[in-house]
């Protein structure tokens, strides 16, 4: 029970400083999950993470979901996604109350631009890590360019590219571990 506990409050944390989207939370992320509470690797987030980007439904609600999961279960599951969407309510619930009283206040809008500004800088930190984890060698340096260029440049959905990238992933693999087989034969 004490671990559920911890699972709902650590997850209630990061969804109170979730502003921006699932991308903005992933600092956040990488110091209660990875770095404090030891419950998953880097790579074990970034996974995460993938995986709760192709599914259905909000990144920051499967990844939490999907850790919670794996500490306790489908019970754990549950606490680690109501800990994530618990502050959502209860701030929407009080803005909706209040929207129509302050929405016009000059100041609002210039905090508002302040906010989506720092979550740029938390996405940015959050890409640069990824990077540094992710891309750990040419064949996934090449693989990173090619896909941040055709979603750059095309409308094919995350998913296709992202479930394309797994793939390639395995072949470059199967490639790569063959050709080194095949060096230790010769």
């Amino acid at each position: 029970m004490k671990e559920l506990f911890k699972l709902f409050i650590t997850f209630a944390k990061v969804g109170c400083f979730t502003f921006g989207g699932g991308y903005a939370m992933l600092p956040l992320l990488q110091k209660e999950v990875v770095e404090k509470n030891n419950w998953a690797t880097t790579e074990e987030l970034m996974d995460y993470f993938a995986i709760g980007q192709c599914t259905p439904g909000i990144i920051a609600v499967n990844t939490s979901t999907f850790i919670g999961y794996k500490r306790k279960g489908v019970i754990g599951g549950i606490a680690a996604t109501l800990g994530m969407v618990f502050p959502s309510i209860v701030i929407i619930t009080i803005i909706a109350g209040f929207i129509r009283s302050f929405a016009d206040f000059e100041i609002v809008g210039h905090a508002l631009n302040g906010i989506k500004a720092g979550v740029c800088a938390l996405i940015l930190d959050a890409v640069i890590k990824l990077i540094k984890k992710s891309i750990i060698d040419t064949y996934t340096f090449v693989l990173f360019v090619a896909v941040f260029f055709i979603a750059l440049l095309t409308d094919i959905t995350t998913v296709i590219l992202i479930v394309a990238s797994g793939f390639l992933g395995v072949v470059i693999s199967y490639i790569k571990s063959h050709i080194n087989s095949g060096k230790g034969a010769a």
